[in-house]
């Protein structure tokens, strides 16, 4: 009898953890986010004109492989109105715990630049790019699982 409660016990702690820890690869999260902007007033008038980012760098996605963890789509690192921002286009990923962008020195994420939490893992979406970051040194865009140190996928920025 007490193997029993024993095991019912169990049972009833691992499975709704089971489910919490995989309930992310079954669902998708979508975004679609504009491309920054900026209005700036023109001279002597009232109306506001509307000033589209510089493309600096573009990289392609590219998955892991194992089957298991993937992204894809396109990262252009745009600037505006000395701002800039990582862009994902097009963008898809599995889903899963803690997803952060990062920029990268490599796909190891030996040295990086956290961006922040991935909004979504489909969809368009921008990351500001703080200040001062050296974009020369940090040229690989990262999908990374902060969680369990996993990559889900790269984009090399040129």
């Amino acid at each position: 009898m007490n193997k029993k409660l024993v095991i019912g016990a169990v049972l009833a702690f691992l499975i709704p953890a089971i489910v919490y820890a995989s309930s992310p690869l079954f669902f998708d999260t979508t975004i679609d986010e504009e491309i920054p902007s900026a209005k700036i007033n023109a001279l002597q008038t009232q109306d506001a004109e509307t000033v589209q980012p510089v493309e600096l760098a573009l990289g392609i996605f590219v998955g892991v492989g194992d089957g298991i963890h993937n992204a894809e789509g396109t990262a252009k690192v745009l600037s505006i109105d000395d701002a800039q921002f990582l862009r994902l286009e097009d963008f898809k990923a599995t889903n899963g715990p803690d997803l952060h962008v990062y920029l990268a020195t490599d796909d190891k994420a030996t040295n990086y630049v956290d961006l922040g939490s991935l909004k979504a893992n489909v969809g368009n979406q921008n990351y500001r790019i703080p200040e001062g970051t050296d974009l020369s040194k940090y040229d690989t865009a990262l999908v990374w699982c902060k969680q369990f140190s996993v990559l889900f996928g790269h984009a090399n920025l040129s």
